[in-house]
């Protein structure tokens, strides 16, 4: 599993216009899936990433009430460019794979405590962010 980490001041995806997810102060993840995920990798991926000190005053969300997680799928997070010019998505798992594991993920985050807010899976989706800092951090599982 791939995820990209963004402090936010604030972040909203849209999908036909309408705002499906939206968060003020917090963290904009991108999950992408593999192969070989599982259940158990998202526990872990969302632990790290509720405990990440990266919020200011080295601070994680779980230090901060008011904070949030928007979590958005993203399947490109897998594609390879090596060659040529045409990106392959072969190593990306297919929606049947990728949906319950990016569920799972969001799943353990709002057991965590986490107030969390989603993307459509699958869905042609626009994401508005302010990065904060700018901070970007990739996270491998």
């Amino acid at each position: 599993m791939r995820a990209v980490v963004q402090r936010v001041t604030s972040a909203r995806v849209r999908v036909d216009g309408a705002t499906a997810g939206e968060i003020g102060v917090g963290l904009l993840v991108l999950v992408g899936v593999t192969h070989d995920d599982s259940p158990t990798g998202a526990a872990a991926l969302a632990r790290k990433i509720y405990g990440l000190r990266i919020m200011r005053d080295e601070q994680s969300v779980a230090d901060l009430p008011d904070a949030a997680i928007l979590v958005v799928s993203q399947f490109t997070l897998y594609g390879d460019a090596r060659k040529g010019r045409r990106p392959t998505w072969a190593a990306a798992a297919p929606g049947p794979v990728a949906e319950p594991i990016v569920a799972s993920v969001v799943a353990e985050l709002r057991a965590l405590g986490a107030r969390v807010e989603t993307g459509v899976f699958g869905a042609d989706m626009q994401v508005e962010l302010v990065n904060d800092g700018p901070i970007t951090v990739l996270l491998d599982t």
